[in-house]
């Protein structure tokens, strides 16, 4: 049996890319929430690029929205894990789908905050 060799530069990066284009595309498909939070992405980012804020403020603002999108991407990855291993209810999956769904309101506390200290205060 012949042994791959490890894939090494441009074509490791190549191949990076595409798993993570994979992965968001089927986030994209599967997830009513990461669509949801794309397009929240797609007005806000914007807007904190058009504000006149300091570059810190906007790297702030745009960041706290890249986290939330890294957050569900994380949770909806906890989720698919779950259903493969457990198809039936077990209270260790229902704590872990729980948790990652907390993670995601918690980034998305955050950013709402972020949001708020930056714009209004």
């Amino acid at each position: 049996m012949a042994i791959d060799k490890p894939k090494v530069g441009w074509q490791r990066w190549l191949n990076a890319m595409k798993y993570s284009y994979a992965g968001c595309w089927s986030a994209w498909k599967n997830e009513a929430a990461f669509r949801e939070e794309i397009i929240l992405a797609i007005v806000l980012i914007p807007l904190a690029l058009w504000l006149e804020k300091t570059n810190v403020e906007r790297a702030l603002l745009i960041g706290s929205i890249l986290l939330v999108l890294i957050v569900e991407l994380l949770n909806s990855a906890i989720e698919a894990v779950v259903d493969l291993v457990s198809p039936k209810f077990h209270v260790l999956a229902g704590r872990a789908k729980d948790m990652g769904s907390a993670a995601v309101f918690v980034s998305l506390m955050l950013a709402s905050i972020i949001w708020f200290f930056i714009l209004l205060l």
